[in-house]
């Protein structure tokens, strides 16, 4: 096996405290996905939006990576071949366990946009409506995130690293949302073989050979033991 290509979704990222937008009680909770998460509702009310997502870099902030996490770091520098993580979540908590070839395809907290020009740059602990681009001074900074209705971003690279993928993992993911919906069936019609990893089968879960369930720090780790000690 040379190549491992892996998805991560917010399954990964409960277990250090960062709520998905089914969870109750949470961030998610309060709003409406239409309200703070569309770029229709960041044009209705910006400053909604942007305190949403101040309050979302400040929860990330404080989160520290989980044995699942480190796993996968350790996968990454011990594994043979290669190792691709594409995730869905925005935090930075794969990088922080040690993991480098990372592909945020929802971008990242850490990152402002600008959605007069396109210039990217990082982004501070609180954005406003009023915080202008550095590089046009246009007051139309919005964070560096995918919004439903918004293409993903690296996606012709992340179809070509599942066309390579020898094992395509998908951990913590609903199976709800595509185009991640449909990697794993992309990577098998590619010959690869294909595992979920999850607290509970996904809405796609048939499109999956393996599955194993349970908590992500647990069974991550289990998984990647399994694989080194074959390699």
């Amino acid at each position: 096996m040379r190549k491992i290509v892996i998805l991560t979704g917010a399954g990964i990222s409960a277990e250090s405290g960062l709520g998905t937008f089914r969870d109750e009680g949470g961030l998610w909770a309060r709003h409406r996905i239409e309200d703070v998460a569309t770029p229709e509702g960041f044009a209705r009310d910006p400053a909604l939006v942007q305190g949403f997502y101040n309050a979302r870099r400040m929860q990330a902030a404080k989160a520290a990576p989980n044995a699942a996490h480190h796993a996968l770091a350790r996968l990454e520098a011990e594994f043979a071949g290669a190792v691709v993580i594409v995730t869905q979540n925005v935090d930075g908590l794969h990088e922080a366990a040690g993991s480098r070839a990372v592909i945020h395809m929802h971008g990242t907290l850490a990152g402002a946009l600008c959605a007069d020009c396109g210039h990217r740059w990082d982004a501070p602990p609180e954005m406003s409506p009023a915080h202008a681009c550095p590089a046009c001074a246009m007051p139309a900074a919005r964070p560096d995130v995918v919004w439903f209705g918004e293409m993903p971003y690296f996606m012709e690279e992340i179809w070509t690293h599942l066309e390579e993928a020898d094992l395509f993992v998908s951990i913590g993911t609903s199976g709800n949302v595509y185009p991640a919906a449909a990697f794993a069936q992309h990577a098998m019609r590619a010959g690869a073989d294909t595992l979920e990893l999850n607290l509970e089968p996904s809405v796609n879960a048939r499109d999956f050979a393996q599955a194993r369930h349970g908590k992500a720090s647990e069974i991550v780790p289990q998984w990647v033991q399994e694989i080194l000690a074959r390699a």
